[in-house]
């Protein structure tokens, strides 16, 4: 048995137990991997106060971890036991219900396709804090087919998908000036992560912007507002459903260890950091004070959960 963190019913955080649950056995596609660490995202409370996927209980929440291979399927060729991955373990455009086993657990399985080799300089906890978001911040310029050259403006800059759309904009995707809004504590922040002007937002409307922009990347659904400040024509993306505005499009995520392969040159450079909320890491006994802290909407950058303690071996 493992312990893992779970609900059997809608609700607030208070629903999550913390106890005791199979280890699952690994099918032919799959591995099975010893849980270093974990993320928490927006999804995950979601998906615990509503149904807004189908699923079965008892759910374990939690989609993003990194951690250490301990068994493997028949036919996985691209990762060997004792191997140091992570992954987004949800594929959210799968046929099908969603795992019911997540990441707060000790030990998950998932399939060889959705994983990737943590990089080399990266710490369990700041590899666990980056799949959904970072697979969320590519999707968006994906979707909106940005060129090279163009100039972005980001709302929500200092938040766990922001931070990383603000890297990428110049890192990945060769933006040639970057514009992003954050509350007063962050607005040094996300100029450090790379933004070419940061936007107060408690001070600043979006109507006193002057600047119109190729892209207008909305992570936090405020496009009703926000739209103001695109260019005419130019692609509105919102990572939030639905979306707030009728020129809006929503763009959701690919979910795919080759994308997070092709990233490793940019995190193993720093040309990408992972952000993770000064808050943490949480230890595994503190979930429900994580949750907490994320829903309050404050959190900089990702919150992250170390794993247990006390890791044993698939034997126990």
């Amino acid at each position: 048995m493992q312990k893992a963190w779970y609900y059997k019913e809608y609700g607030p955080k208070e629903v999550l137990q913390l106890g005791d649950c199979p280890i699952p056995i690994p099918q032919a596609n799959d591995l099975l991997v010893r849980v270093r660490a974990a993320a928490l995202n927006p999804i995950d409370f979601k998906r615990r106060q509503r149904p807004i996927f189908s699923s079965d209980f008892p759910v374990v929440p939690g989609c993003d971890m990194a951690g250490i291979v301990v068994a493997k399927g028949s036919n996985v060729t691209k990762f060997d036991i004792g191997d140091e991955v992570y992954c987004n373990i949800q594929d959210f455009n799968a046929k099908g219900k969603l795992k019911q086993l997540g990441t707060l657990a000790e030990f998950i399985v998932v399939e060889e396709t959705l994983v990737a080799t943590k990089p080399k300089n990266l710490s369990f906890e700041e590899a666990a804090s980056l799949p959904l978001a970072v697979q969320t911040a590519i999707q968006g310029f994906k979707t909106a087919d940005f060129k090279e050259g163009g100039t972005v403006f980001i709302v929500g800059g200092g938040g766990g998908v922001g931070t990383l759309v603000v890297q990428l904009a110049k890192a990945l995707f060769g933006a040639s000036f970057v514009v992003a809004t954050t509350s007063t504590p962050k607005v040094e922040f996300v100029k450090m992560l790379g933004a070419d002007y940061v936007v107060d937002y408690t001070k600043t409307k979006y109507e006193q912007v002057e600047d119109k922009f190729d892209l207008l990347y909305d992570t936090i659904g405020d496009c009703e507002n926000s739209f103001v400040v695109a260019k005419e024509g130019a692609p509105i993306v919102e990572i939030t459903w639905p979306p707030s505005h009728p020129r809006a499009v929503y763009s959701s995520l690919t979910v795919s260890g080759e994308e997070l392969e092709r990233l490793r040159p940019c995190l193993e450079s720093g040309k990408l950091k992972p952000v993770i909320d000064p808050t943490g890491p949480y230890n595994f006994e503190d979930v429900i004070e994580a949750f907490a802290y994320l829903e309050t909407g404050r959190a900089r950058g990702k919150v992250v959960i170390s794993g247990t303690r006390d890791q044993h071996d698939t034997t126990n």
